[in-house]
């Protein structure tokens, strides 16, 4: 796949299985997988420490949360320097486990589940304000007018946003031909397709984030097949 060619947004399969549908069940093994594979969970908590400033966040919002074993993976990596954060995890299913629960208390964490579609969220209000937000291989599903609808909603939620999503490159095309090496199912492998030719490159996810005069913001490509995107809201900026 050209590094050039547009974005192209698809269905992911899925998406459209039921949460207990066995192939969605592999399809999540698979995930977790596909994220250690990525360096996912190491990528987005470097991102974190590294843009967040001042003290220690005590609340996070992850977006796109699915069975909530990724973003626990960070909270493990972070916990020793961010201790006693609140989690609100959002997702459509409730598909997180009590082992995955009780891997947050272990951590001295707390984790809620709101249980909604991003954009109901958002009009009911649903999500609280947070320290920090998050978005793991989520963004990618939106194309470009859902998300120059959606960023300013979510740049209203925390001061700081992370996401780590697809690169739309060449290699991370090549690797998801590979995925059968490590047991994942035709269900990942198609989703795995679709997600790279719908993910970002350059800096196309800060020509869509809003009023970028009052952020700073952060976009590269984050090896070996991510790319992550960080927006600061800058402390010396006020409304008027």
């Amino acid at each position: 796949m050209p590094v050039s060619a547009a974005r192209r947004v698809q269905r992911e399969l899925l998406d459209e299985l039921a949460a207990d549908d066995p192939r969605a069940v592999h399809s999540r093994r698979d995930l977790n997988r596909v994220n250690t594979w990525m360096l996912q969970p190491g990528i987005m908590a470097r991102w974190l420490l590294r843009h967040h400033a001042g003290a220690a966040p005590r609340t996070l919002l992850d977006l796109g949360s699915g069975d909530g074993a990724f973003i626990l993976r960070v909270a493990r990596i972070l916990a020793p320097r961010w201790p006693g954060v609140a989690v609100t995890m959002l997702d459509r299913q409730d598909i997180v486990s009590a082992k995955t629960r009780r891997g947050f208390d272990a951590l001295g964490w707390s984790a809620n589940l709101v249980n909604a579609d991003l954009f109901g969220a958002l009009e009911d209000g649903a999500l609280p304000a947070a320290d920090v937000a998050t978005a793991n291989l989520f963004l990618h599903h939106f194309t470009d007018q859902q998300l120059g609808e959606l960023l300013p909603r979510v740049a209203r939620l925390a001061p700081l946003f992370v996401a780590c999503e697809p690169r739309r490159a060449a290699l991370p095309h090549v690797a998801t031909r590979m995925l059968w090496v490590i047991g994942c199912n035709g269900v990942t492998l198609h989703d795995a397709r679709v997600s790279v030719e719908a993910g970002f490159t350059g800096r196309e996810l800060s020509g869509l984030w809003p009023e970028p005069g009052r952020w700073r913001l952060h976009e590269q490509a984050a090896p070996p097949f991510s790319h992550g995107f960080a927006a600061r809201r800058l402390e010396a900026v006020h409304d008027t």
